[in-house]
């Protein structure tokens, strides 16, 4: 019984976002323990229910085999960032939305500093300003500012949730 209770918890959860509102698709829902302040690895892990560890920038080589990845974007997805002179972790953050082939929407956690660190943030703009077009090299909102940061980090492409298997 202890282990169908959180599976019936799941389904009833996901059959409330079943509506084709304007609202983005609701991921995964988060744990009960994870709170602020929170890093963008944990959250991401929960949102996105990708089972990878480590620093964000080692998502990338983690997930191959285990995880399909690309250079697309889509709703669920983990947008996998390199490390960076600023970070040396990388980052990760969710995508929540897609709205044109240059420009989606995240939430992530951890984003930005000073009494923000550590914080959630949802619905934020990425756009990618790579010059393959290809979300190498993207832009973030920064939420201290009000507007997209003026930094264009490596990016190394999307984790997606679907998990390969062995063999297949």
């Amino acid at each position: 019984m202890r282990r169908v209770l959180p599976i019936l918890l799941l389904l009833a959860v996901a059959a409330c976002g079943g509506g084709r509102g304007t609202a983005p698709a609701v991921v995964a829902p988060l744990r009960p323990h994870l709170g602020e302040p929170i890093s963008c690895v944990p959250y991401a892990r929960a949102r996105s229910g990708i089972g990878l560890s480590g620093d964000a920038w080692q998502w990338w080589d983690a997930a191959a085999g285990r995880y399909d990845r690309g250079a697309a974007p889509r709703p669920g997805s983990v947008l996998v960032l390199g490390r960076s002179g600023r970070m040396r972790a990388g980052h990760v953050a969710v995508v929540a939305r897609v709205l044109g082939p240059r420009e989606i929407m995240v939430d992530h956690a951890n984003w930005a500093s000073g009494a923000a660190r550590g914080r959630i943030a949802t619905d934020q703009r990425v756009v990618d300003v790579s010059p393959g077009n290809d979300w190498s090299r993207v832009r973030v909102w920064y939420p201290p500012i009000n507007a997209l940061g003026i930094t264009a980090y490596p990016a190394n492409g999307f984790i997606h949730a679907t998990t390969r298997f062995a063999g297949g």
